[in-house]
């Protein structure tokens, strides 16, 4: 039977068409394997679908949209003066596959799958449904996204492969959606799946777009501002030529430490460097790594017992991503020289026997997870860590510091109080005994600075950029056996951070949660170098606060920051700053 794959993703499709007897073959578009899905509505009402949208796009950008599929419950998109349902532009594109598949047939298709994210309901499936009739689809069937990516990746080396199901990370332009599947000789089932909605490759350009931003716009902002909100025919096309010379930009930097984003006039040309654009990504790669561990164990499994990660989407191509995951759930993801194909070639290993069938098949049982060994702290290695937190975007200004006197200073109190500071006035915090070591339970011998072994695990880089020194008064007020003071400042204040040996986080979360004030702390789990833990950061009165610990030892860390005029940072400035500079 021929089948027709179409991978409908939001910011470009792809056909694989499978012929009777001849295996299968990528579905090339004017020349290309990946078709954009962007439209374009002329005025007499004709549908043009990728380059030949984007081509269009350059008379009136007012009829073109790029992502129809981000806006499947806006019912209808308006282009121009037409109002376009939203199953009629999904159809164009549909349609546009289907006819260079038929013209490589000779004939109509006999049956079409279509990919789907995992995490669409019965009405959006339904559009999709209606979609595919109005395309001229006489039998069509739809597949979830992470099923079809782990039916291909199963059906690659299965003699070598790992028993076990598969985890996808599908970043695609749109969403992120990770899924466990079940594999077996029966079929494919989804153990567990989840997504987030504001994760995906647009979101990532406009980050970079915001990045760049801030570079130019003080020498026009009134320009700047056409940019972002088009007013007129000539500026929808200069933001719509910015927006690909971004997106060129972020893909260039997958590939080279920096790249140059050619700027309209009046603006001057902006270099951004890989080190910028993973600053930015950063916080949403680790987010997005978090629940995907979450949706494994929600599976009933561990990493450990999955026969393998995979990544999938064009995103996947940024060396950070597949290195953030990798200390995340301690397995190395896999991808392939071309992601945006994985989905569209799986559509055709998934066994249907009627529409969402595959997901009826009881691939196994879930397993029951096996408890995790406590493992021992790794040896200390004597050079630093690998890991060098990436410069922050510009208009942060978390610089390195130049003096410490006055900071050292200013701190002093601070920092021998366990630095819970929310204001002058404020009384310390006394924080609870602290939990009962499990290991680096000694202090150990000190460095110049006062860091032990177990101190510099947790500490990273920090001491070699900043002026720390032995704490023993810090060190007693919370009962630990070790302490050092790190502090620096900035051009809108001063900061200081104290790494504890001998009491974990747990001994000084309440005291430091009843300091954060002012709205609802952020807290998450990081990994890296070895290490994994979890965070919590917040605002007090004056002051933005940080607490973070590691999850195999009794080493914690706190850091502090207040502004010169007394305001205190957002709660958002102190995870970037966590994340960014203070993480191991």
């Amino acid at each position: 039977m021929d089948v027709l794959a179409i991978d409908f993703g939001t910011s470009s499709t792809v056909g694989v068409l499978s012929i009777h007897g001849r295996g299968t073959q990528v579905v090339e578009i004017d020349g290309s394997v990946t078709m954009s899905s962007a439209i374009y509505a002329d005025k007499d009402g004709t549908v043009f679908v990728g380059r030949d949208a984007e081509r269009r796009a350059r008379l009136d950008p007012s009829r073109f949209e790029a992502n129809p599929k981000r806006r499947i419950d806006e019912g209808a998109l308006q282009l121009g003066d037409l109002s376009l349902p939203i199953a009629d532009a999904f159809a164009a594109v549909l349609r546009r596959v289907g006819e260079e598949a038929e013209l490589l047939l000779q004939r109509m298709p006999a049956q079409v799958r279509i990919s789907h994210p995992a995490g669409w309901g019965p009405d959006r499936k339904q559009i999709l449904r209606d979609a595919a009739l109005k395309a001229g689809f006489p039998t069509t069937v739809l597949i979830p996204e992470p099923v079809a990516a782990a039916a291909h990746y199963a059906s690659l080396n299965s003699g070598r492969r790992p028993p076990g199901p598969i985890a996808v990370y599908d970043l695609g332009a749109g969403t992120f959606d990770c899924a466990v599947v079940g594999v077996s000789a029966q079929g494919f089932a989804v153990l567990a799946e989840d997504g987030l909605p504001d994760l995906g490759s647009l979101d990532i350009d406009q980050a970079l777009l915001v990045h760049i931003g801030r570079e130019v716009s003080h020498s026009d902002p009134a320009h700047w501002q056409r940019i972002l909100r088009p007013q007129s025919v000539s500026d929808r096309r200069t933001r719509r030529s910015l927006l690909q010379d971004v997106r060129d930009a972020k893909e260039s930097l997958s590939r080279h430490q920096q790249t140059e984003i050619p700027m309209p006039e009046p603006f001057g040309d902006v270099r951004v460097t890989r080190m910028e654009l993973e600053a930015l990504v950063r916080p949403s790669f680790l987010r997005s790594g978090e629940l995907l561990a979450t949706t494994i164990h929600r599976a009933g499994l561990t990493p450990d017992r999955l026969g393998g990660v995979y990544l999938v989407g064009g995103p996947s191509r940024m060396p950070l991503l597949a290195s953030l995951l990798a200390n995340q759930l301690r397995i190395a993801p896999t991808t392939q020289d071309q992601p945006e194909t994985a989905v569209a070639f799986g559509l055709h290993h998934v066994p249907t026997g009627g529409e969402d069938s595959q997901l009826t098949v009881p691939a196994f049982a879930p397993v029951r997870p096996q408890p995790v060994q406590q493992q021992p702290p790794p040896a200390r290695r004597p050079q630093p860590p690998r890991w060098t937190p990436p410069q922050p975007p510009p208009g942060r200004n978390w610089q390195k510091p130049t003096t410490y006197g006055v900071v050292a200073l200013a701190l002093a109190a601070i920092v021998t109080t366990i630095v819970l500071l929310t204001g002058g006035e404020d009384e310390p915090v006394a924080a609870p005994a602290p939990a009962k070591p499990v290991t680096c339970d000694q202090p150990g011998a000190k460095d110049a600075q006062g860091f032990t072994d177990c101190l510099r695990r947790i500490a990273a880089v920090i001491p070699q950029r900043d002026e720390c020194r032995d704490a023993p008064d810090a060190a007693a007020t919370v009962g630990a056996s070790s302490a050092v003071t790190c502090v620096f400042k900035d051009a809108k204040g001063s900061n200081a951070i104290n790494y504890y040996q001998g009491v974990a986080m747990t001994g000084l979360e309440d005291g430091v949660r009843q300091r954060m004030t002012k709205g609802k702390p952020a807290e998450g789990t990081w990994a890296a170098d070895g290490l994994r833990g979890r965070y919590v950061a917040g605002v007090g009165a004056r002051s933005g606060i940080v607490l973070f610990g590691t999850e195999d030892a009794p080493l914690s860390a706190m850091l502090v920051s207040t502004r010169s005029d007394g305001t205190a940072r957002t709660t958002a400035e102190m995870v970037e700053f966590f994340t960014a500079q203070l993480k191991p």
